[in-house]
């Protein structure tokens, strides 16, 4: 898994940085005044707000945490369409490539 950031102090701290690969996280950071570095993070953000967060009112952390982790994994990675995939979800989008890439080889090997 990558984790994209910002440079914010909570993110360049050390104790943060050793904990990603504790968590098995690579870390990736944008550069230093670049917004558009961060843009997709920032994408991601907006549509979590949007599509979930706004839109309900949880009773407990705990809940917002199943609730959000819910909605990563089982839609926004897998169902929703994203402009970036050419209005494809993620899933089908990564199987096509897969299967592009095994055509290839298979012209490359014949």
């Amino acid at each position: 898994m990558i984790f994209h950031t910002d440079r914010g102090s909570e993110y360049t701290a050390a104790r943060f940085q050793a904990a990603c690969p504790h968590w098995g996280v690579v870390q990736s950071m944008g550069r230093a005044g670049c917004a558009l570095d961060n843009s997709p993070a920032e994408s991601f953000n907006s549509a979590l707000k949007v599509e979930l967060a706004y839109r309900h009112r949880f009773a407990t952390r705990t809940e917002a945490r199943l609730k959000i982790a819910t909605w990563i994994a089982a839609f926004y990675n897998i169902c929703r369409r994203h402009s970036a995939t050419d209005g494809l979800p993620p899933l089908v989008y990564e199987q096509r490539i897969t299967a592009a890439t095994a055509r290839c080889q298979q012209l490359i090997a014949a």
